[in-house]
């Protein structure tokens, strides 16, 4: 699981340049589009996809 400064770190990577923060050619259109929903995507898939994946508070084993 990543540690809050790495967290704080990705955050701080997807407002200033979106694409480079999370899943490049999907944030990248998102983000030629409109800067917003580059940042919007890009906050969104660290904060919440990146968690689900780790197994954080938000994920619920089938088993």
């Amino acid at each position: 699981m990543a540690s809050g400064c790495e967290i704080c770190c990705e955050i701080i990577l997807a407002i200033l340049l979106p694409p480079l923060g999370v899943e490049f050619f999907i944030c990248l259109l998102l983000t030629i589009l409109g800067y917003l929903p580059g940042i919007i995507y890009a906050l969104y898939a660290i904060v919440y996809i990146d968690r689900d994946m780790s197994g954080g508070e938000f994920y619920r084993p089938l088993a």
